[in-house]
């Protein structure tokens, strides 16, 4: 065994003893067969479903710093824009203090976007040398014995477990690698790649403002949009079966929790907050009850006109009686009113 193997070990324990629980699961409650490949394959699927939930609380963390970076992105760009054309030691050094600078005063980084996968990567490479490590504990030529609960018996039952007629712990460039084995992985590759793609796009076109679609940083991300599927798919050829599995099985997860969370908690700015409007608005209308998406301006203060001159202007009074006019006043007339007959 080689320092790597040292180093995951207590992992690949703690994934061979996770999977063993979910196949006893699934064999006793569910009664399927202990050589299936369906319950091995099953228990990959909730070793997947344990790992995501663990991980829901760096989830949120990534989305908060996903929505941090697309809001910075309009200064960060103002500082590559100053110090563009600038390859002095001194410029490259004030636009990376500024910009670590930029980081902190929002409080995120671009590596803190990155933690779910970074999380879930000694999980991966673990059950990796897992399902690579069944042979030899099968045949007792492994140093260890066993991993953890995954003894020489329990080794050979998941060893010889196929599905669709492939061996989980087969791998497409393996020698005995059968027709069915390259055709599975062929279609999880797939799978893979796909699943890949549509989880990326869809954080990047459907939640992200028109301002973080520009940029250096949008197009390394849109780089990353169609390089990632492309190193999943030349790659994949040397991953088991089972492994394929796992990747894929989190893509799809990431899918869903994706959507919710785009769906409920739109980027302001994105197409999905507008969509998300939208709905608010069609629902508010069934109650009878009008949102509306926009706020109303607020009234200006009236602005009081002030002189011109530098007189001070005396206060009006309303209601001014006349006074009567000076000098003698002349006598009232009597009121000549014919009196009227009296019977």
């Amino acid at each position: 065994m080689d320092w790597f193997d040292s180093i995951l070990w207590p992992l690949k324990v703690a994934v061979g003893w996770t999977m063993v629980q979910f196949h006893r699961l699934f064999t006793e409650v569910f009664g399927l067969a202990d050589d299936s490949g369906a319950s091995w394959a099953l228990s990959i699927v909730g070793l997947v479903i344990l790992m995501r939930i663990i991980l829901i609380p760096l989830f949120f963390k990534q989305i908060k710093a996903s929505r941090g970076m697309q809001m910075l992105s309009p200064e960060l760009q103002a500082i590559q824009k100053r110090y563009k054309g600038k390859t002095d030691p001194a410029s490259r050094e004030a636009m990376g203090r500024e910009t670590m600078e930029l980081y902190r005063k929002h409080g995120t980084n671009p590596f803190s976007s990155c933690l779910p996968i970074l999380a879930q990567s000694p999980v991966f490479f673990a059950l990796f040398r897992v399902l690579y490590s069944l042979p030899q504990v099968a045949d007792g030529s492994y140093p260890r014995g066993a991993i953890g609960p995954i003894d020489a018996a329990v080794a050979a039952q998941i060893n010889d477990a196929t599905i669709f007629g492939a061996k989980i712990s087969s791998f497409f460039l393996s020698a005995d690698a059968t027709t069915e084995t390259r055709i599975v992985t062929a279609l999880l590759i797939v799978a893979m790649s796909a699943t890949t793609f549509f989880t990326q796009r869809q954080l990047t076109r459907k939640n992200m403002p028109p301002s973080a679609l520009q940029g250096p940083m949008a197009q390394q991300q849109k780089v990353l949009l169609y390089a990632l599927p492309l190193i999943f798919a030349f790659t994949g050829v040397n991953f088991p079966i089972g492994v394929l599995i796992y990747w894929t099985t989190t893509n799809l997860w990431s899918m869903g929790q994706q959507f919710y969370t785009i769906r409920r908690l739109p980027m302001p700015g994105s197409e999905a907050e507008k969509a998300f409007k939208e709905r608010q608005a069609r629902k508010a209308a069934r109650r009878g009850v009008f949102i509306k998406n926009e706020p109303e301006p607020e009234p200006e203060p009236e602005v009081e006109e002030k002189p011109k001159s530098g007189q001070r202007q005396q206060p009006k009074r309303k209601n001014r009686q006349k006074r009567p006019p000076s000098g003698p006043q002349q006598p009232k007339k009597p009121d000549q009113t014919p009196p009227a007959d009296e019977e």
